[in-house]
């Protein structure tokens, strides 16, 4: 039998007087484990408080999809506690060696909280620890789930202009042969200065030729007329250049000029070059265009994570909310339409940036998901007396009044198990809180409106 002065030794019980440290034991089942023995399992009832007395416990459990495994010790106090809603264990403990353990009935807690207040009050802050531990751990991989998601999505938006930019350039190679090629084949001939000045004039105006889109119906037309007037003068086996002049809407009749002054085959190495010369604008304009956007999104990102940049400063609203935007449009593009209804006025918050970039994120995120990504998101931005107001609204199917209250409770979701952890809205409302703002909510089918209210930085 469990010896007081072993009760004595658990932190949670030190210092309680004889009697009450008597009826405590009198009252537990002392349970003797061999190595491997399992006294719960997750699942089963939550109905009993171990003390370890001896040897070295274990439990182990799958938490919102993750396995949890952690260790207990002589002096540690499991299981259910008094005053914990907690209905079942959520995971498995077993004897990682021989032990000892003191079992102690729930049903017992309401003369427990009698008959020994200090105890219960020392178990209530354990739980409490408890509780901010998990929280901390569900808040910390609710946070590297959301990175995740938004890593995946900008490694995708990032992939799209690289894998064109280095797909412009490897044709680039093939390209400028030919241009090397017809132009050794024109240096070869004999060409009066007018003809070469025809040539340079036709090629300079080809390559500044903007790339019009045409229906399909009129580039086939076109390419046919080109390819028709190649083959009047023998160019028969020049469709690809036909192609690729009718993409830059070049007219049948910018090329008579040509095959007026210039012999046959030296025609057609101009035209190859011309062609040539005209596709290495339309690559370098792609790769131009590739790396632009992968720059814009590297300082999307170092805007919204705010780097190289102090952690409180007077951030501007509508600038942080279209850097969020431009993070998340890898979602919005998949069938969202953003309408933007911005003050024009500078609207300065005295703030960590980053975590308002956090609260748009949340609450544009949840907006695209209502949505099955397909809708219409309204963002509205104007000035209320001294504070700012930011109105992110979404035309799904709204949020049902029965749960409108608990939408920002910690670990509230409506998603699917492994959508989401339900510390979004949490985490949104501890941001504004932290900015001495608020939020508000309204929602019906067809519009939910997310109002964060935040404090105008500065003399107002």
């Amino acid at each position: 039998m469990v010896e007081k002065s072993e009760l004595l030794r658990v932190s949670a019980f030190a210092d309680l007087p004889d009697d009450q440290i008597e009826w405590f034991i009198g009252h537990a089942e002392e349970l003797h484990l061999k190595t491997g023995d399992t006294y719960f399992r997750q699942g089963d009832p939550a109905d009993a408080m171990f003390v370890v007395t001896e040897g070295q416990l274990q439990g182990r459990g799958d938490i919102g999809g993750e396995t949890v495994v952690f260790s207990m010790k002589p002096g540690d106090v499991t299981g259910v506690l008094p005053f914990s809603r907690m209905k079942q264990f959520t995971v498995s403990a077993r004897a990682a060696t021989d032990a000892t353990v003191l079992r102690f009935p729930s049903s017992l807690f309401p003369d427990l909280v009698q008959r020994m207040p200090e105890l219960t009050k020392r178990l209530v802050g354990l739980m409490s620890d408890r509780i901010r531990e998990t929280t901390r751990m569900e808040q910390q991989r609710d946070r590297l789930a959301s990175l995740g998601k938004l890593s995946a999505g900008l490694a995708h938006e990032l992939n799209n202009p690289a894998s064109a930019a280095k797909r412009a350039a490897g044709q680039l190679r093939e390209i400028l042969r030919k241009i090397r090629d017809a132009s050794h084949e024109l240096g070869r001939r004999d060409l009066s200065p007018a003809q070469r000045s025809e040539i340079e004039k036709l090629e300079a105006s080809f390559i500044q030729h903007d790339e019009v889109p045409l229906d399909p119906l009129a580039l086939s037309d076109l390419e046919g007329q080109i390819d028709s007037l190649l083959r009047s003068h023998g160019q028969n086996d020049l469709w690809q250049l036909a192609a690729d002049l009718a993409r830059k809407n070049v007219k049948p009749e910018a090329l008579e000029s040509m095959f007026a002054t210039l012999d046959a085959d030296t025609a057609r190495a101009a035209l190859v070059r011309i062609a040539a010369s005209v596709e290495v604008a339309t690559l370098l304009n792609e790769i131009e265009s590739g790396t632009s956007r992968i720059s814009d999104l590297v300082s999307a990102i170092k805007e919204y994570t705010y780097m190289d940049q102090t952690p409180v400063q007077n951030v501007d609203v509508v600038k942080s909310l279209e850097t969020t935007l431009t993070i998340l449009n890898h979602k919005l593009k998949r069938g969202v339409a953003v309408e933007r209804d911005y003050q024009r006025v500078p609207l300065l918050v005295n703030s960590f940036g980053s975590e308002l970039n956090q609260v748009w994120t949340n609450i544009i995120d949840n907006a695209i998901d209502a949505m099955s990504g397909k809708g219409e998101l309204r963002i509205r931005t104007y000035r209320d007396d001294n504070c700012v107001v930011v109105e992110i609204a979404d035309n799904g199917p709204g949020i049902s009044p029965e749960i409108q209250s608990h939408i920002f409770e910690p670990f509230f979701t409506t998603k699917g198990v492994g959508a989401g952890t339900g510390l979004g809205l949490d985490t949104a409302l501890r941001i504004v809180k932290k900015h001495r703002g608020s939020i508000q909510v309204s929602s019906k089918p067809g519009d939910t409106r997310f109002q964060v209210w935040l404090p105008l930085a500065g003399p107002t």
